[in-house]
């Protein structure tokens, strides 16, 4: 999560004094989606949405009491997603836009009001935020970002609030409290990460980014052991899952080839079965009847036939000479 206020300048960014001119900036994608016919988000503060422009402009000028002509009146505030965190907040634009605002209200307003170190809450806080799509010069698929103008005076216009003071958290002296910029980028960070769930990579925190850009050399070597050993575990990790990956699939295969084994053995004793109890129920269909014309009684045969009888033969008498 990258969060920057940007210095304030003779051009959009003159915060010394009305916000009109940034607040037109902040409009311009708007005209150009309504023409092609897509999805706006206009102003919100803490509590409203689709505030109009005007409103704002009028709200934020106002709100300068006791402030000198040359002093600033608001400041500008950058909140830009990763593309992985963007992925994170939501599968559309208006997913996105609406967990932009839950998390501009529910994380970044108090944080910046806690780092004040005065006792202020979110709602001490005077501010309005407009959602972009867009991005110049970048070539990332999402883009989504949002700008935030906020006063400079509290909401009673009593109480001066700089966010770019280099006081931190001073107890002595004219200025009392001061703003930590680092604590609120890390805080901002933390607060994503919980609202959202999200796994955040050592590589893409605030710290390493920081302890890489302003860090001794001493500290960048640390980090970049630390990064060493979180990548080295993330690989033993999913090496793991991998081989247990790998053994419940074997263990899978093995145990379907043992189900289509038992399967085949049942299917096949059935089809025995079947068989059998066709052998044993065979209808007759007249094959006994036509076995029996086939083949010969030899019983009743040998009763009707008679036995001849033996007759004895005379010897013939001869003359005597």
């Amino acid at each position: 999560m990258n969060i920057d206020f940007p210095p304030p300048s003779k051009g959009t960014y003159n915060n010394a004094g009305s916000s009109r001119k940034l607040c037109n900036y902040l409009e311009h994608e708007d005209m150009e989606r309504m023409e092609q016919g897509i999805y706006t988000e206009g102003f919100f503060n803490l509590t409203d949405d689709n505030i109009y422009k005007s409103q704002v402009v009028k709200d934020i000028d106002s709100n300068i009491g006791q402030l000198l002509k040359t002093d600033a009146k608001f400041y500008a505030i950058h909140v830009s997603p990763s593309e992985k965190e963007l992925r994170a907040m939501g599968n559309t634009e208006q997913e996105q836009a609406e967990a932009m605002k839950r998390y501009i209200r529910e994380v970044v307003i108090p944080e910046y009001a806690k780092n004040f170190n005065k006792g202020l809450s979110a709602e001490d806080i005077k501010f309005y935020g407009k959602i972009h799509f867009s991005r110049d010069r970048s070539n990332n698929e999402l883009n989504m970002h949002c700008h935030l103008i906020v006063s400079r005076k509290d909401q009673t216009n009593k109480k001066k609030l700089s966010p770019l003071t280099n006081h931190k958290s001073t107890q002595k002296g004219i200025v009392k409290g001061g703003f930590d910029r680092k604590n609120l980028f890390q805080q901002a960070e933390q607060g994503f990460d919980r609202l959202f769930g999200y796994k955040r990579e050592l590589t893409e925190s605030f710290e390493y980014y920081n302890t890489m850009k302003n860090g001794s050399i001493s500290e960048q070597v640390n980090m970049q052991e630390r990064q060493i050993a979180d990548e080295r575990k993330n690989t033993d990790m999913q090496t793991g899952l991998y081989a247990d990956k790998r053994e419940e699939l074997t263990e899978n295969k093995v145990a379907y080839k043992q189900d289509d084994n038992l399967s085949n053995i049942q299917s096949v004793n059935q089809e025995n079965k079947n068989e059998d109890k066709q052998s044993v129920n065979l209808p007759d269909l007249g094959l006994s009847s036509a076995l029996g014309l086939l083949t010969p009684d030899v019983n009743k045969e040998e009763e009707q036939i008679p036995m001849k009888k033996k007759i004895k033969k005379k010897p013939k008498r001869g003359h005597r000479r």
